[in-house]
């Protein structure tokens, strides 16, 4: 169990680094960003930043010595680096995490191992193999990069065979894994924390809502489609994080299926789809992963009121934090970030115990 005055290591900077730091000074530790970004929106709120390349070992041993545990911000950390300071310090989550979910394909084939049911899908390491997995899956279907891409990035759909060209061409022809369209009613999260002794608690799956590829909403309660099929996709993350042996908060995104849960991608990290529990849980996913990691008793993750609605603010949509603060039940979180440009994550807005204005 860390002592108030410890030190958190952070890999990574962005705004999910941000409300790390917030909750681990909430719970009397300082946090240590580390990236390779010249500006960081997380260091902004931490006692020290280190801005230094993945695979530079000498800075990544003083890290390591000036850090009492490491955790990571975004799951594109190299598994390398992770490995590297995982002989100099505690890594929580460890490195087999990131090793699964940095690769979509291993990914899918470690989750059916554990029992999980993902949409039906096929390796495409080449343009050749691409032609055997549309034999194989059928289409539509979405082509996704093996490594890399996330909120739409590094994706390209086929509505037709001849399509494979140019969604090989659109993915930079990279190794890719066909993955077939599935029917679904609504998708969804499964963010669980799971503690050092083993312990694992849930937060209330919201219903998600993307637009472009990216996480416009999450909200609760979920319709019943969704609380019908929560128990499920839950013992599956369960046995996921027992095989990786995690520590920390851990995300699943699902579709309801009509035969159940359908697993869609994990994300080893706190998730947007639970930006919602700093307002609307007792215990947020931000506090119970640095509890995690640091060896605390595990908070309560009980919804505190309904209905819940998280909102992005992505790109323009920055502009509106004048008018929403005017909202008496909004709550705002801007990221500080300096850029706006279309696509970009810049904020969020939640509602607990209240509907939004419009």
């Amino acid at each position: 169990m860390l002592p108030p005055g410890s030190t958190i290591g952070i890999l990574g900077g962005g705004q999910l680094g941000r409300m790390l730091s917030v909750a681990a000074a909430q719970l009397g530790y300082r946090t240590h960003i580390y990236a390779p970004d010249s500006k960081s929106v997380a260091a902004d709120v931490a006692a020290h930043h280190t801005q230094a390349a993945w695979d530079d070992e000498p800075r990544l041993a003083a890290f390591a010595a000036a850090s009492d545990v490491v955790t990571f911000e975004f799951e594109n950390v190299p598994v390398d680096t992770v490995r590297f300071l995982s002989g100099h310090v505690a890594v929580r989550p460890g490195v087999a995490a990131l090793e699964v979910a940095q690769d979509r394909l291993a990914e899918k084939n470690f989750v059916v191992s554990v029992g999980g049911r993902p949409a039906p899908f096929a390796p495409a390491p080449d343009r050749t193999a691409l032609d055997t997995a549309i034999e194989m899956v059928g289409t539509p279907a979405i082509l996704k990069t093996v490594r890399m891409g996330y909120d739409g990035k590094g994706q390209a759909q086929l509505a037709a065979p001849a399509d494979a060209d140019a969604a090989w061409d659109a993915i930079g022809r990279h190794p890719a894994v066909l993955e077939g369209f599935v029917d679904f009613a609504h998708e969804f999260s499964v963010l669980l924390v799971r503690g050092i002794d083993g312990e694992v608690r849930y937060w209330d799956s919201p219903v998600n809502v993307h637009g472009a590829g990216i996480l416009a909403s999450s909200s609760l309660p979920a319709p019943a489609a969704v609380a019908g099929q929560q128990d499920a996709a839950r013992a599956l993350m369960a046995e996921i994080a027992e095989a990786l042996d995690y520590i920390g908060v851990l995300t699943g995104e699902f579709f309801v299926g009509a035969e159940g849960p359908i697993f869609n991608e994990m994300a080893p990290r706190v998730h947007n789809s639970g930006h919602w529990t700093i307002e609307g849980a007792v215990t947020s996913q931000f506090e119970n992963h640095i509890r995690a990691v640091a060896g605390l008793p595990l908070g309560d993750t009980a919804t505190t009121a309904l209905p819940v609605v998280m909102r992005n603010l992505i790109g323009a949509d920055i502009a509106a934090v004048p008018s929403l603060l005017a909202d008496g039940r909004a709550h705002v979180h801007h990221y500080g970030k300096a850029e706006v440009r279309d696509g970009r994550k810049l904020g969020h807005v939640t509602w607990a115990g209240a509907e939004p204005e419009a």
